[in-house]
């Protein structure tokens, strides 16, 4: 599994990435106190996937 932290300037794309993500099964998802980032466990099977996603919603992914 790799951390990802997503960051956005809007609340509201993060939380449609928030929701595809997790439909991709990301798990441990948390947002922060503003709504514009989130952290969450991504499967090492669907990274790219998942950064596609962040940057299609106008986020940044940045991967530990």
């Amino acid at each position: 599994m790799a951390e990802l932290s997503a960051s956005f300037g809007d609340a509201a794309r993060a939380r449609e990435a928030r929701r595809k993500l997790e439909a991709l099964r990301a798990a441990a998802v948390r947002t922060d106190a503003g709504g514009t980032a989130f952290t969450a466990q991504v499967d090492d099977a669907i990274v790219e996937q998942a950064t596609r996603l962040i940057e299609t919603h106008g986020g940044t992914a940045d991967w530990n």
